[in-house]
């Protein structure tokens, strides 16, 4: 194996990153994400996961105002 490959360093992973596969999850989208990754969902799946990322994170946003 070469060597760049296996000390490649690995992203950290964002609020963002655990909100994408927890609602991958939850649209029962996990196993073609392992498989394919993400670029193998379609534009339909992935935009349906960027809409309630962001749904989230403005109800995050909100109750954090309320404080």
């Amino acid at each position: 194996m070469r060597s760049d490959i296996m000390t490649k360093k690995r992203k950290k992973e964002t609020i963002e990153d655990k909100m994408k596969y927890e609602i991958a999850e939850e649209l029962g989208l996990t196993d073609k994400v392992k498989e394919l990754g993400w670029g193998g969902l379609t534009a339909k799946e992935t935009g349906k996961i960027g809409g309630i990322v962001n749904v989230r994170k403005r109800k995050i946003k909100e109750n954090q105002k309320e404080k």
